[in-house]
């Protein structure tokens, strides 16, 4: 107790706690419409071709995180635009920006004059490190995603769910996916410094995935999946800080425990009323 109370009197550790509560509101929204639309595969893509963004931004000598959300972006449009030409697969798009953002961000990361910054911390992250410009990028994303999931709610689970019934309800479904495609990207990036390239993805997918297990509700999916990602931040935190070892791993560690244990539970509870239900 004497513990957490001396953690809270750190700036640092409040910019996690708060950084760690936006972030969850941010995955919990957009990767609600990422596991309901089947978009593990695209996500993790951009997640890796963000890192061409940040060698440029490296050999430029702008904030890696602003180039990472540019190249994020175009790579997301590109990803939407050549998936939906007929000579070419949706899977075979998302290679060819997954591999041209790791190999630019590798080339120009090299190539950038003077000291360059540990890139570990891109691709693994540190929460423990984010600063007030990280929070406001974190707030600013969750914000625009909070107020476009609230305006456009139907059409989006409409979208989510079949996309050919959303056409026949004259629902502009490509403005809809292009702009939901450039939502990910900014989630993507704006969660960097939490849990890095390399974990980012859990972010977006292990909260709904528990979510998922209790309800097939969209809004309920939505908050649950802010709950659990929380719960897993907040975990993650202070096992990262018992062990001293990276936290953005810590995190995902406890999100997939939280994942196992609620599925556990219900298969219990499922198998002891199948018991109870056929005892003689």
């Amino acid at each position: 107790m004497d513990t957490l109370i001396e953690l809270l009197g750190y700036t640092f550790f409040q910019h996690a706690l708060l950084g760690s509560l936006l972030a969850s509101i941010a995955c919990g929204i957009i990767g609600t419409y990422i596991v309901t639309r089947r978009l593990v595969f695209i996500s993790g893509g951009l997640t890796h071709a963000s890192f061409g963004g940040i060698g440029i931004g490296l050999y430029a000598g702008i904030s890696p995180v602003l180039a990472a959300a540019v190249f994020a972006a175009l790579s997301a449009f590109g990803v939407e635009w050549l998936s939906h030409r007929s000579d070419m697969r949706e899977d075979s798009a998302i290679a060819v920006f997954w591999t041209l953002g790791m190999a630019v961000g590798i080339i120009f990361s090299f190539l950038a004059p003077g000291f360059t910054p540990d890139l570990s911390s891109y691709l693994f992250g540190n929460i423990l490190t984010i600063t007030r410009s990280d929070l406001g990028l974190l707030a600013g994303v969750s914000g625009l995603l909070a107020l476009f999931f609230a305006v456009f709610l139907r059409p989006i689970v409409a979208i989510a769910f079949d996309r050919e019934f959303a056409r026949s309800q004259r629902i502009p479904v490509a403005r809809f996916e292009y702009a939901l495609m450039l939502f990910i990207a900014l989630t993507i990036v704006a969660c960097l410094r939490m849990v890095g390239i390399v974990l980012v993805l859990s972010l977006l997918t292990l909260p709904q995935m528990t979510a998922n297990l209790l309800t097939y509700s969209f809004k309920r999916i939505i908050l649950l999946s802010i709950g659990f990602g929380y719960a897993g931040c907040l975990g993650g935190l202070f096992l990262s800080y018992q062990l001293q070892v990276p936290s953005g791993a810590c995190i995902i560690f406890v999100s997939i425990l939280i994942y196992g244990i609620t599925k556990l539970s219900l298969n219990g509870s499922r198998y002891l009323q199948h018991i109870h239900f056929h005892k003689p």
